[in-house]
């Protein structure tokens, strides 16, 4: 039986992301290795089928001998078990991963799903990143890319061979579980962010424009904030400040959920005002595809999943005024015309982000790898 391993840098992005595509390769008749730093999801992981191996990643830091460790645990568990084909997630996975099985004549395909803080900045370990790409992405056999800008950026900066490069539409959505669900007018609209809790993902610029529109329009708008606080970032908001914008009534933080379709149900539109360097959001393809209009940035990544004015309003980065001029404009469509957005919002993934597409995409990759 071949061996097919799935590596990330956390066991909750591989149940969460990945899931139906570990099950279809088991159905396809793949022995299935999940490798990632142990988590509440790694035995979750164990129950849908596959053999689990924890591994140490130090996903926001720059140390190199942690680094180094991390190298040398991918180039053990390949070197003892017989893997025959590693399908790489998040970036030092792309990296360490990549060399470690190529070091051992372990077929690679890897998915470069959001450059994040990489390429915004010009520090010396962002510099030495994009160089660890250069050497590594040209040992892989595919390089899958989650929208044009990240593909045209690596092939630009010489950071992979072209013949190597593909595109997935995101990483797809299950449309079976997100299915269309309309809420009933109350008189009041809702919008939901959902995001790890960073300022780069926009939560500062969407905190101070529902602060502007709370003063505007009072309780007949609510604001709602859902995933992970406080986490290994530089750009992580913390648990205080969360608490200062709850105490001063603008938002409604809702922690964290593995029902996120349960709260994304009870709202109107769903909004991410990232400048972060997106693959394209999951959390926009979920959304979109249970019906709901999208306020986001023109931004790499999030562009992809609306049609301005269609199924949703594409605001300016960086920039709280542009957020709040879309939101108002959401605000001031009657609930039927926010309705008729969210299903066009549903056309639009089934049309181009069924996570079919993704999943036809990786069997056929690993059959052509072994």
């Amino acid at each position: 039986m071949n061996k097919v391993a799935i590596s990330a840098n956390t066991s909750w992005y591989i149940y969460n992301f990945r899931k139906n595509t570990i099950l279809s390769l088991i159905d396809s008749g793949y022995k299935v290795i999940a490798v990632a730093p142990e988590d509440d999801y790694s035995q979750k992981l164990i129950d849908l089928g596959c053999t689990f191996i924890a591994i140490d990643i130090d996903k926001g830091g720059t140390n190199p001998i942690k680094d180094f460790k991390t190298f040398l645990c991918f180039y053990y568990i390949f070197s003892k078990n017989k893997i025959d084909v590693v399908l790489n997630f998040t970036p030092k996975n792309n990296i360490y991963s990549t060399l470690a099985a190529y070091a051992n004549g372990v077929k690679v395909i890897n998915n470069i799903a959001g450059l994040g803080i990489l390429f915004i900045n010009e520090s010396i370990s962002s510099k030495i990143a994009r160089l660890l790409y250069k050497i590594s992405q040209s040992k892989a056999s595919k390089i899958f890319f989650q929208n044009e800008d990240d593909k045209e950026l690596f092939l630009r900066k010489n950071l992979a061979p072209e013949h190597l490069t593909d595109r997935l539409p995101g990483s797809g959505v299950d449309l079976k579980r997100f299915e269309l669900q309309e809420t009933n007018d109350d008189g009041k609209v809702s919008f939901l962010l959902i995001a790890r809790m960073l300022f780069d993902k926009g939560v500062g610029h969407y905190v101070d424009a529902a602060r502007e529109l709370k003063q505007k329009y009072g309780n007949t708008v609510e604001f709602k904030l859902l995933g992970f606080l406080d986490v290994d970032n530089p750009s992580a908001v913390s648990k205080e400040q969360m608490c200062e914008w709850v105490s001063e009534g603008i938002v409604n933080y809702l922690g964290t959920s593995d029902s996120v379709e349960q709260e994304i149900a009870k709202v109107d539109c769903i909004v991410l005002p990232s400048f972060y360097r997106e693959g394209v959001p999951k959390s926009l393809l979920e959304a979109g595809a249970m019906g709901k209009p999208i306020v986001t940035t023109d931004n790499v990544g999030c562009r992809e999943t609306v049609d301005d004015g269609i199924n949703g309003f594409l605001c300016d980065l960086r920039s709280t005024e542009s957020l709040i001029l879309q939101l108002d404009k959401m605000i001031n469509l009657t609930h039927e015309q926010r309705l008729e957005m969210g299903r066009a919002s549903r056309t639009k993934i089934e049309r181009e982000f069924d996570e079919k597409i993704v999943i036809n995409k990786y069997l056929d990759a690993v059959k052509a790898c072994i």
